[in-house]
């Protein structure tokens, strides 16, 4: 790979993980109805998702991965609903204003990690991206270790600050949200948001 194909990368990246999708529509609605608490499982969920696609497209298992459909709906399938209950989470959250403390057992770590895991591994946007459109852009069938080293580190570094920069953005808009009657519309806004993410990836 040579630097102008890892630039080329990079930038091609970016523009991927900050255009909108279902994934910037999780975030934003979760960070608008719930602030930044568990936002580190949240992300980390995002992250692991990219860097198994990634493997799948560099090891050469892409053709597996369109065998393996059936697993990869289950998955699919799973993330939505969890979305789904997020969303009715949020929608009947009473209306207070944010003060950090998490009580909601929907909110748990492990339970974001799975939500936002299971969100990319079936987003359609993130498998044409390293399943179609990665290949025209890195030369897969060349790369060598310390390559796909560099090509994780791009995504160790891109993708949680582009979900941060969204998810301050989000937390910011709901501080300025005094209300209870705002607060309760934040909430179901967001609610709206992330249910219509998971419709999306559903439909995918």
């Amino acid at each position: 790979m040579t630097l102008y194909g890892f630039l080329v990368f990079c930038l091609v990246y970016t523009i991927a993980v900050i255009s909108p999708g279902p994934g910037v529509a999780a975030v934003v609605a979760r960070s608008l109805a719930r602030g930044t608490r568990g936002a580190p499982a949240f992300i980390a969920g995002f992250v692991i998702g990219e860097l198994i696609w990634l493997t799948v497209a560099a090891t050469g298992l892409a053709a597996l991965a369109q065998t393996a459909q059936p697993v990869f709906a289950a998955v699919k399938y799973a993330g939505a609903a969890y979305l789904l209950y997020l969303a009715w989470r949020m929608w009947i959250a009473p209306a207070a204003a944010f003060d950090g403390r998490e009580v909601d057992p929907s909110q748990r770590s492990s339970r974001l990690f799975f939500s936002s895991l299971a969100l990319t591994l079936g987003n359609p946007k993130t498998m044409a991206f390293f399943l179609a459109l990665l290949p025209t852009v890195v030369p897969l069938e060349t790369l060598s270790p310390a390559e796909f080293a560099e090509l994780a580190a791009v995504i160790l570094l891109v993708l949680p600050a582009a979900i941060c920069a969204y998810m301050l953005a989000a937390v910011r808009a709901r501080r300025m949200l005094q209300s209870p009657r705002a607060l309760r519309l934040a909430n179901r806004t967001g609610a709206t948001v992330m249910a219509g993410a998971a419709v999306a990836v559903a439909r995918s």
